[in-house]
């Protein structure tokens, strides 16, 4: 071949010369994947250093919250929230406060609360649980229709029993009994022969049969 032919010299002379083209290319290349490599480690460093200042900042919740501490509660959630918003304990705290507002009967503050952990799950697993605590309590608000449209537009992998169970609840409130039935029937095919919620949703099937005789 045509490179073969070269003696040594020609050789030296040829990779000499497309060093000097090039080198200052190669250096700048070379700069640059460090720089990203270093850039790299720093944030993923930067990120587990946010992660574990959050995991501390939540256990201080909980254990605020065990001890009755309400106001510290209230302040911790919203350091959580203010700074640590793309972290999944802001979205645990989040949670945890709006399931403290139901249990105080403020529904519309739990709903808010409930919303701002939906908008911040992007893709976590958590959104689909979520999702289904606003449908429950969209329902114990009254608003059947606006929990239907929740369970309907959310994809609760893992969790299709509960999200059927509680579109047969929303369906009956509804007054659509024929579709309240069959989604009653799916949440039980899809849940586990020895699952412990299967008796108390049988009894809502059984309420539906004894309600349609009546009504016949």
């Amino acid at each position: 071949m045509a490179f073969d032919a070269y003696d040594d010299y020609e050789q030296g002379e040829r990779v000499q010369q497309w060093l000097r083209q090039n080198g200052l290319s190669i250096a700048i290349g070379i700069v640059i994947g460090l720089v990203a490599i270093f850039g790299w480690q720093q944030w993923r460093n930067h990120q587990a250093t946010r992660e574990l200042e959050a995991s501390n900042l939540y256990q201080q919740l909980q254990t605020a919250a065990a001890a009755g501490k309400d106001a510290q509660v209230d302040q911790l959630t919203e350091r959580l929230q203010n700074d640590y918003a793309k972290s999944a304990y802001a979205i645990f705290a989040a949670s945890d406060r709006a399931q403290r507002q139901v249990e105080a009967n403020q529904l519309d503050k739990a709903m808010a609360s409930l919303q701002w952990a939906r908008s911040h799950a992007g893709d976590s697993p958590l959104k689909p649980l979520i999702e289904l605590r606003m449908a429950k309590v969209q329902l114990a608000a009254g608003k059947a229709s606006d929990a239907l449209a929740t369970l309907d537009a959310g994809a609760a992998k893992g969790y299709e029993p509960l999200r059927q169970e509680l579109r047969g609840d929303a369906l009956v409130k509804l007054g659509r009994v024929d579709e309240a039935r069959k989604a009653y029937q799916a949440a039980l095919a899809a849940m586990g022969e020895d699952a412990p919620q299967r008796a108390a949703l049988q009894l809502k099937l059984d309420d539906l049969a004894v309600a349609g005789k009546q009504g016949a």
